[in-house]
C-alpha cells in the first residue's frame, strides 16, 4: 500500500465503524465544555463527566462560577486530579470571561489560548466541537495510533497534529479527530491492546510497532 491508500483505508474504516460519533465530554453549551475539557487534563472523561455535573448545578456559567472561592471549586473537582492549578484556572477564566467577553466564550484560538490552564488542546476542542471550526486535537489515543499506523514519528504531539493535519483532508478533521479516539479506546489501547481485533494497525500498521507486538505476545 502506498502512503495514500493507508490514509484513504484507515478514513474509509473509521467512517464504516464510527458514521456518527458523540463527542466524549458532556456539556451544553461552548462555556460548559471549555470547563469540561480543562478538567480532563490528566484525567479520564468518564471521571470528569461525574464531576461536571456536581458543578454545573452550582454554577454552569461565568458569572455563578466567580461566586464562588477557588477553594470552593477545588473541594468540587478534586477527583479529576491536579485541583489546584484547575481550580484556578477555572476561576480566572470565568473571571476574564466577565470582563473582556461579557461572559462569551470567544471564538478565537488566540483569546482561548491566554486563558490560565487552558492550552492548545484545549483550546482545538472547543474551537472544534463548540464552533465547528476546522481543528486536530491529538490526544494520547491519537499520538499513539498515529504513530502505531506510520503517519507520525511520535517524537511529541505537535509533530503529531502538523502531520495529522498535512495528511487528513481539512474538512474531515473534526469528525476524524473523535472517530480516531473512539477507536484507540475500543480497539487499539496502550494496555491489554490485541492485534487481531485491531483490523487498522493490522492491515496498515507500522512493520516495527507490530514486530514488537508479536515478540511480546510470543514469551
Amino acid at each position: 500500500m502506498t502512503k495514500q491508500e493507508k490514509v484513504n483505508f484507515a478514513i474509509k474504516t473509521l467512517e464504516e465503524i464510527y458514521p456518527q460519533v458523540p463527542i466524549p465530554l458532556d456539556h451544553k453549551d461552548p462555556y460548559t465544555l471549555l470547563i469540561a475539557v480543562l478538567l480532563s487534563a490528566q484525567s479520564t472523561d468518564v471521571r470528569v463527566n461525574k464531576i461536571t455535573p456536581l458543578l454545573f448545578e452550582i454554577a454552569d456559567n461565568p458569572y455563578d462560577m466567580v461566586k464562588l472561592t477557588v477553594e470552593e471549586i477545588r473541594e468540587i473537582i478534586k477527583p479529576v486530579g491536579l485541583s489546584p492549578m484547575k481550580s484556578k484556572g477555572i476561576y480566572g477564566l470565568s473571571k476574564i470571561l466577565i470582563e473582556k467577553y461579557n461572559g462569551i466564550v470567544p471564538q478565537s484560538f488566540e483569546a482561548l489560548e491566554s486563558f490560565p490552564a487552558v492550552g492548545h488542546k484545549t483550546a482545538s476542542v472547543v474551537m472544534s466541537q463548540a464552533f465547528n471550526v476546522p481543528a486536530f486535537p491529538v490526544d494520547t489515543h491519537i499520538h499513539r495510533l498515529m504513530y502505531r499506523w506510520g503517519f507520525t514519528n511520535g517524537k511529541n504531539v505537535v509533530q503529531t497534529e502538523k502531520d495529522a493535519k498535512r495528511i487528513f483532508p481539512e474538512d474531515l478533521w473534526n469528525k476524524l479527530h473523535l472517530q480516531i479516539i473512539w477507536y484507540g479506546r475500543q480497539f487499539s489501547p496502550a494496555r491489554g491492546w490485541k492485534l487481531e481485533k485491531d483490523i487498522i494497525t493490522k492491515t496498515i500498521g507500522r512493520k516495527s510497532v507490530i514486530n514488537e507486538y508479536h515478540k511480546k505476545t510470543s514469551k
